[in-house]
């Protein structure tokens, strides 16, 4: 199978390699092994910048004219000559196309390879309409451009196959013809023959989070939830992974409950040794969006036999099946009151890690891409 691949990431090339902004290029780049040709569309960015997620050798790119943001449509919208012909290149040869979406060269492309008459799987990974709504409360005109899309992605999967992350949004996109039920992991097997380690959660407990700290992910909610903790009992530490427009908001927001001493924002740790480590020494995962499909940190906390806190939001009911706490998005006293119940409850704890260890051998890397791989060889004839 020649598989072309096209999600709206930036990607720029540094000395001749390829490096993507998020890490959901990295599970993209996996398909690599499942296939003959794996070839991948995305905005590059000449100027360069911060990489994080080098793509391996392999890999081919298709750079799409790059534009900064969809909130400047007449930027984004005088690329689109441009994008078209470098589409109906990209196909050729191609044996069929996933394209993630909804957005506005998601649906051009789409269009693209109907016309070029390759066949065509597209894919959701989350609640666009929802989405655009928390990142631009106050933008109505994005907002109806959202509803739009999402309407026509929904048109589109009427007639094509679908890959869904998560099973909430299986549920939606039903009707398609073919739907794969996705969870998008980067735990490769071999961690999970490490055994869980024993945690002491008689001294300072650690409360961790991973994840880019923009407004779907509700980070400000960590310092509320850690300021009614230490309320009670004043070991609780919090660690935060990630980077986002408000990483400044969360530590101010930390400094003004007096907590900056008792939590460490790590910043940027890059998938590896160094944050499997966080995982495996730390008390428990919050994960506390307000939306999502299936989170992928969930995956790695199971894996590394962490206990989960997480909103009970998109897909995460379904993902976790009984694998961890869910709590209502937005409720701290929730959150905090899960947390210190696993901390009081020893059975608790060894009942959530065994169910998350048995989880995570459906969730490795290996299975997830495989799935993939023989839903998009398969799908297409369906």
């Amino acid at each position: 199978m020649r598989l072309a691949v096209y999600t709206d990431y930036v990607y720029r090339r540094v000395d001749g390699v390829v490096y993507a902004e998020r890490a959901f290029a990295v599970f993209l780049a996996a398909l690599l092994p499942h296939v003959e040709q794996l070839r991948m569309l995305g905005r590059l960015d000449p100027a360069g910048g911060p990489t994080r997620y080098a793509l391996p050798p392999g890999v081919e790119l298709v750079g799409l004219p790059h534009y900064a943001s969809l909130a400047n449509p007449v930027h984004a919208l005088r690329s689109t000559p441009t994008a078209i012909r470098r589409m109906w290149r990209a196909l050729d040869g191609i044996d069929v196309v996933w394209v993630l979406g909804p957005h506005p060269h998601a649906v051009l492309l789409a269009l693209v390879a109907l016309a070029h008459r390759t066949p065509l799987v597209i894919g959701v990974r989350q609640d666009w309409p929802s989405y655009v709504r928390m990142r631009r409360p106050r933008k109505r005109w994005m907002h109806l451009s959202a509803d739009l899309l999402e309407s026509i992605w929904r048109t589109l999967a009427r007639r094509v196959p679908v890959v869904a992350v998560g099973p909430d949004l299986s549920a939606k996109y039903a009707r398609a013809p073919a739907v794969l039920d996705l969870v998008v992991s980067l735990v490769p097997a071999a961690e999970l023959e490490q055994p869980p380690r024993a945690i002491d959660y008689t001294a300072e407990r650690q409360i961790l989070s991973v994840g880019r700290l923009d407004e779907e992910k509700n980070p400000l909610l960590l310092a509320e939830v850690l300021a009614l903790l230490r309320r009670e009992d004043e070991r609780w530490r919090l660690r935060v992974c990630g980077e986002g427009d408000l990483a400044g908001a969360l530590a101010d927001r930390l400094t003004a409950l007096g907590l900056r001493e008792h939590a460490d924002l790590l910043g940027y740790v890059p998938l590896g040794a160094e944050l499997f480590e966080l995982y495996r020494s730390s008390h428990v995962l919050l994960h506390a969006s307000w939306t999502e499909g299936f989170p992928q940190v969930l995956a790695e906390a199971f894996a590394c036999g962490l206990p989960v806190v997480a909103t009970d939001v998109g897909g995460v009911r379904a993902g976790v099946d009984g694998a961890g706490l869910l709590i209502a998005p937005g409720d701290a006293r929730a959150a905090a009151d899960a947390l210190l119940l696993l901390a009081r409850d020893a059975d608790l704890r060894a009942r959530l890690t065994r169910a998350g260890r048995d989880r995570a051998r459906e969730l490795t890397l290996e299975a997830q891409t495989g799935r993939l791989a023989a839903f998009l060889r398969t799908a297409p004839r369906r």
